[in-house]
């Protein structure tokens, strides 16, 4: 896996899943230039990390797998 801090060039077309509570801890998405960007919600000037199509379809596929659930 390749990832890297990246600043998406516009502040547009961030969102987040509809499951997150609105005040809650949350990450932000936003697909751009083949990559998506990912970002926390409560600090959204900071730190960015973008992952590849492959990589991020790698994610997806390991958590609707149940592969990255919490212990509990």
């Amino acid at each position: 896996m390749t990832a890297m801090t990246v600043c998406p060039p516009a502040d547009e077309g961030w969102f987040k899943s509809s499951f997150s509570p609105s005040q809650a801890n949350c990450v932000e998405v936003r697909f751009d230039e083949g990559l998506a960007h990912v970002r926390n919600t409560r600090n959204r000037t900071g730190p960015m990390v973008a992952f590849d199509r492959a990589e991020w379809e790698a994610f997806l596929l390991g958590v609707w797998n149940g592969e990255f659930d919490m212990p509990a």
